[in-house]
């Protein structure tokens, strides 16, 4: 390789790096320089390409048309080599009108598509029809969860459910109802688009838009009737009026992807080739991933930049807007340069609302010859509500500038007689056509949807009630087989049995995940149509929290053995009223409840027991789970209760008498004392029977230098105390002591016993 080649290709290197470095116009002089030492067709085509791309990122359109045209001339452009001007021209409509793709929509988790309300699915943003609740409590169309994949990922909250079978979904029972109830019009209108879908598979166009007509007339603000429409009269070759059902559609939903495919579609049929570039670019800049839009964007660009063969060109009428060459390219590139202009005289928008409908006699006149090479571009560049009247569309629908002047269209593949067809058209009845089309239909008002205002009548608070406990829903939690309940309510039932309340279904697998998470939909319903009576469901709630929250009164007694404090008690529940009283400690905050010894009496259980806190709590797939608990403080009971089949108790808790003077060093002795044998009987255990002592209750705790300090006394007797070799009703008298001298006497006697035992 030579030194001029090795420098050149060391040129386009750093050319290529400024670009990367968005210093476009050092890329664009670069590639400028190097295009004087490029004698191969190929490799010059490349270069301009690239000087073009350059030139278009540093905001220079018009510079770059003449140049993207330049290397179409070589050959004609590929549409993948105009990748970059697309995303150009894309990253142009989102400055000008600060459109937001979709993604980004999601990930910020907001949305500028109009219309949503309630009753909106977030999946094809039309109607919520046979809504299904997923496990995350978001709702969504069936048919549109039918048509997702699995596993289904919620378009709310990103969730990704477990349930990869759709078949399993079920339609939330309540919520259809009320659907059904409150816009029963809207009902209608989905179930004649759904006959009208399957009559559109089954090639029968005409009854297939009968049927669209007829929901229209029933939901004219659904924007997904007149999107679908579009599509059938596009296949029965209506194209005018796919284009006008396409733009009520963009209309309703300005930021909806798919109505301005539809929009983009419908143009390109009419031959309107700028105005659907104008949408292609649109809809990439709402999804940039978007392959169609994309490509067909890249494929009339390529159309737009390809040669125009002389005989052709000599056939376009001096007449007609496109005069010459010159002026075909001049005009192209103005208005694709206005559209990102900064100094525009405001959007498209104003300028349209503005002059929509005060076109006058001067504003109809063809516009004069353009020197591109003489003239300023502000000069050049003209409001495009001061389109020629044939070519003037229902601009009332777009929220967009169009890029692509429809005057400039380069006329290749149009016959000279229906070029003069249409100029005829448009001299014999321009304005009145134009005002024709910026009309929308007659039933479709300039608001969007809003299917969620139910009249008051309709209103029923017994159509939002629980079927367990007969109340207003509070929390509501649907489960897969479509029912409604009570979050606790639902709790409590699964507590007893691992099926569906009403439809008897198997939820041992719902149970199993544990995601109870509440409906949104519905708390938002009962919110905005039953605040009253929601506030009164409330004040019950925060009543029962209140006085579950005491533990002086009905404290919750677990009923199984003996507990000390300090001294570690592992739980293994399974029965139903423990794991609602377990379920309560945990939600209320207290993670606390009493531990007491079964008796033989009237009254259930002893009259001493000891406060438990929770630590952590694992739970099985049945529901049933492991506590790991430790005891905190001693008590007394004072009165023996029930509440929802577990045991309560009013107490009172216990504090060790304290001493002082002589009676304090004497007891400081006798601990030292006592806890000298505790040790040695510890030691004296067998290997086996250390190892199952230190697996269960830890290490025995260290001895206190001042043994009054804990209100219960020293942490190593009540350890002591949970190893020694006794039963349960011998264990709680110490229980019961607020002496530490007597306890500590206790266990020393114990201890005695247990030594002359061993030594016989």
């Amino acid at each position: 390789m030579g030194t001029k080649s090795m420098e050149g290709f060391f040129m386009l290197e750093l050319a290529a790096e400024a670009f990367q470095a968005k210093n476009f116009q050092l890329a664009a002089d670069i590639y400028e320089c190097q295009l004087q030492n490029v004698t191969d067709l190929a490799t010059q085509q490349e270069v301009l390409l690239k000087r073009a791309d350059a030139l278009a990122f540093d905001g220079k359109l018009s510079e770059a048309f003449e140049i993207y045209q330049r290397a179409s001339k070589i050959e004609r452009l590929r549409p993948a080599q105009l990748e970059n001007l697309t995303e150009c021209l894309t990253n142009s409509i989102q400055r000008k009108e600060g459109v937001v793709s979709q993604k980004t929509q999601q990930e910020r988790g907001t949305t500028t598509c109009g219309g949503y309300d309630a009753f909106t699915c977030r999946i094809c943003w039309g109607f919520l029809y046979e809504p299904v609740t997923l496990p995350c409590g978001h709702c969504f169309c069936r048919k549109c969860l039918d048509r997702e994949k699995v596993p289904v990922c919620c378009k709310d909250c990103k969730d990704t459910s477990k349930l990869t079978d759709v078949q399993s979904y079920r339609v939330n029972v309540v919520l259809s109802n009320l659907l059904s109830k409150w816009a029963p019009s809207q009902v209608l209108a989905v179930q004649l688009r759904h006959e009208g879908n399957v009559m559109y598979a089954e090639k029968k166009l005409e009854a297939a838009l009968e049927k669209y007509n007829e929901a229209i007339q029933l939901a004219p603000t659904d924007h997904l009737l007149f999107s679908n429409r579009s599509q059938i009269n596009s296949s029965l070759k209506k194209f005018e009026d796919a284009l006008h059902d396409a733009e009520t559609a963009c209309k309703l939903q300005p930021h909806w992807l798919k109505g301005h495919l539809r929009k983009a579609q419908a143009l390109l049929s009419l031959k309107k080739t700028e105005e659907a570039l104008t949408e292609y670019l649109f809809c990439i800049a709402l999804e940039p991933e978007g392959k169609l839009a994309k490509s067909e964007a890249q494929k009339l660009l390529s159309d737009l930049f390809a040669p125009v063969p002389d005989d052709v060109q000599e056939r376009i009428p001096d007449c007609s807007s496109l005069s010459s060459r010159a002026r075909i390219k001049g005009n192209t590139v103005n208005t694709l340069t206005s559209f990102g202009s900064t100094s525009s005289q405001g959007s498209y928008k104003d300028c349209n609302q503005k002059n929509r409908n005060t076109y006058t006699s001067e504003a109809l006149k063809p516009p004069p010859a353009v020197n591109c090479s003489k003239e300023p571009e502000s000069v050049r560049v003209k409001p495009t509500c001061c389109e020629d009247p044939g070519d003037i569309r229902d601009t009332s629908s777009s929220y967009h500038p169009t890029i692509v002047d429809s005057r400039y269209i380069l006329k290749r593949k149009h016959s000279t007689d229906d070029e003069k067809d249409e100029e005829m058209e448009d001299k014999a009845g321009g304005r009145e056509w134009q005002c024709k089309r910026s009309k929308p239909e007659g039933s479709v008002k300039e608001e969007t949807a809003s299917w969620s205002v139910v009249v008051g009548d309709l209103i029923d608070a017994a159509d939002l009630e629980c079927s367990l406990c007969m109340r207003l829903f509070y929390e509501p939690v649907t489960t897969p087989c479509g029912h409604t309940f009570c979050l606790k309510c639902l709790e409590r039932s699964l507590d007893h049995n691992s099926k569906c309340p009403l439809c008897k279904e198997d939820l041992t697998e719902y149970l199993a995940q544990r995601r109870y998470c509440k409906t949104f939909l519905m708390e938002d319903l009962i919110a905005k149509y039953l605040p009253e009576e929601l506030m009164d469901r409330q004040k019950v709630d925060e009543e029962e929290i209140a006085e579950l929250s005491n533990l002086n009164k009905n404290v919750p007694i677990f009923v199984c053995t003996m507990a000390f404090p300090t001294v570690p008690c592992p739980l293994h529940v399974f029965e139903p009223c423990y794991r609602l009283m377990i379920r309560r400690c945990m939600e209320i905050g207290t993670k606390q409840f009493g531990m007491c010894l079964s008796s033989d009496s009237v009254k259930g259980f002893a009259d001493y027991g000891c406060i438990l806190e929770i630590r952590s709590v694992e739970f099985f797939a049945d529901g049933r789970s492991v506590v790991n608990t430790v005891g905190k403080r001693r008590f007394r009971v004072i009165q023996h209760s029930q509440r929802d089949g577990y045991n309560t108790a009013d107490i009172e808790y216990l504090e060790d008498e304290k001493v002082e003077g002589e009676l304090k060093e004497e007891l400081r002795m006798l601990q030292d004392t006592v806890y000298d044998q505790a040790l040695n009987w510890v030691n004296s255990l067998k290997l086996e029977q250390k190892e199952r002592i230190l697996g269960h209750f830890g290490p025995m705790p260290e001895k206190e230098p001042e043994p009054q300090v804990s209100p219960n006394g020293p942490s190593w007797c009540w350890w002591l105390l949970a190893v020694l070799p006794l039963e349960g009703r011998a264990q709680l008298p110490f229980l019961a002591m607020t002496s530490l001298k007597d306890r500590l006497t206790g266990i020393r006697r114990v201890l005695l016993f247990m030594s002359r035992n061993r030594s016989r």
